[in-house]
């Protein structure tokens, strides 16, 4: 992963407009990170994007309105990781002909990435509380039903919009390329 310049500005840009979404006040479970890093790892690559998804949750542990992340901290860095990761796979092997399936795709993918996340992070709930695991996941699910919902409707509504505007700046000369 190299970056020139404009690339690592506009990777730096994208990250603190996340990081200020993020920790802007908003309600529990609904957040546009896992959309913007999931973009990051569209435009830049999946290390890129799990490198972002690190960098924006690392920070957003420290800063979240929510208050000091603490020991959950790692595992919101993981799940966030893996849909940066999954940004770069998507970029090269996912992206469709059609923007309505598209727009299927990825509201279907966005649902499934924020249950993996919300797995990872329930888990570890459940790991640092000494709680069962399937105990901490059944508390969970009021909480991961909403962010589950709003990713879906954020990756199925805001992602073709966001790649048009990304493309407009002409940092994507093709989808689905290397």
């Amino acid at each position: 992963m190299r970056f020139q310049t404009r690339q690592l500005a506009l990777f730096c840009a994208l990250a603190a407009a996340t990081v200020g979404i993020q920790i802007a006040p908003r309600p529990p479970n609904i957040e546009a990170t896992s959309l913007t890093t999931f973009f990051a790892g569209v435009l830049f690559g999946g290390v890129a994007g799990g490198l972002f998804g690190t960098l924006v949750m690392f920070v957003n542990g420290f800063l979240s309105p929510w208050g000091f992340a603490g020991l959950i901290l790692p595992f919101q860095i993981v799940g966030m990781s893996i849909i940066g990761v999954a940004g770069g796979i998507f970029r090269r092997y996912g992206v469709a002909d059609s923007a309505t399936r598209t727009a299927l795709e990825l509201a279907v993918l966005g649902s499934f990435l924020t249950l993996i996340y919300d797995i990872i992070t329930n888990t570890g709930v459940a790991l640092i509380s000494n709680v069962p695991i399937v105990l901490a996941l059944i508390y969970g699910v009021v909480f991961s039903l909403v962010h589950i919902v709003s990713n879906t409707l954020l990756f199925g509504f805001a992602f073709a919009p966001l790649m048009k505007a990304f493309k407009a700046l002409g940092e994507l000369k093709t989808i689905g390329g290397k």
